[in-house]
């Protein structure tokens, strides 16, 4: 089943009770108009376009008075949605996909995503919404030719395109719970197919993240198992070129969504239930640092 059709099927418990300002009453009538699939696209960009249109439904359903309320560090779900098209168009750019919005003046996140919210601000929530989902689908069929190892840079570090449009389907993820946990929503998880390769995106930042937080893991490898429908285990080298195959020096198990969602900056590391092993003073500073990496 798509994503849309399956967030349609197990988001909302109709005989659960209905949180004050739900959006629950609008999403199920929307549910019988169905969303239209993301843009069809290669099966490593999956993760990405199925959490497209797993946001589109539910912005689909946000009226009025939705759409100026504060979801995240002080941002409305308008200014949301144009920080996700503005990141979006910073990999559309790198890639030579088109670029919706006003032309790139800035280079890095936080600067396109003052000149997408700028532009965003003038118009109405609706075709905020409309360009932020052109945006993403011209994106899903653009990668759909593109070598996914080519490395390129989008506003941040170097990745190849793959990782690039891996993280979006990441933080598209992260913001999509934000807007449903706002609107008294629960949504289901990505299907574990899309959840396995995001999880192993995060796996293979956790050197960077040590790296970024003054952390050297040069020579250590650390066993990471995340438990759950898409997880596995990674034995993961901590220095960021160190190659595989060295002796496991710490072992760190938790739950796989939990983990993804400490990579995309939510949760804070003491809290993720663990079971730490080997050099529990090492795994705690792999959890520690995860979040590293996540920012705006």
């Amino acid at each position: 089943m798509d994503p849309v059709g399956r967030l349609y099927l197990d988001a909302v418990a109709e005989d659960s009770p209905v949180p004050e300002r739900s959006l629950r009453p609008q999403l199920l009538a929307g549910a019988r108009a169905r969303r239209r699939p993301a843009a069809a696209t290669v099966s490593w960009a999956a993760p990405y376009a199925g959490r497209v249109a797993a946001l589109d439904a539910l912005l689909a359903s946000a009226v009025d008075d939705d759409w100026s309320r504060v979801i995240v560090e002080g941002g409305t779900l308008q200014e949301l949605v144009a920080h996700l098209a503005a990141k979006d168009g910073l990999v559309a750019a790198a890639v030579g996909a088109p670029v919706l919005g006003p032309p790139i003046g800035a280079g890095d996140a936080l600067g396109r995503t003052a000149e997408m919210q700028a532009h965003e601000r003038a118009r109405s929530p609706e075709q905020t919404r409309r360009d932020w989902r052109a945006q993403a689908d011209a994106l899903c069929r653009h990668v759909a030719g593109a070598d996914p190892d080519r490395i390129v840079s989008a506003g941040g570090p170097a990745a190849p395109v793959r990782d690039q449009v891996l993280a979006r389907g990441l933080e598209t993820w992260v913001h999509t719970d934000d807007a449903a946990r706002i609107a008294g929503l629960r949504l289901p998880h990505p299907v574990p197919e899309h959840v396995h390769p995001t999880a192993d995106l995060c796996a293979r930042l956790l050197p960077w993240t040590m790296l970024l937080s003054g952390l050297d893991g040069t020579g250590r490898t650390l066993r990471l198992t995340l438990t759950g429908a898409g997880g596995g285990a990674w034995d993961v080298p901590l220095g960021v070129e160190d190659p595989p195959g060295g002796p496991i020096d710490a072992y760190v198990t938790a739950d796989v969504v939990d983990f993804c969602f400490l990579l995309g900056g939510r949760g804070e590391p003491g809290t993720v239930a663990a079971e730490l092993g080997g050099d529990v003073g090492l795994a705690g500073d792999v959890l520690r640092s995860a979040p590293a990496l996540s920012g705006p």
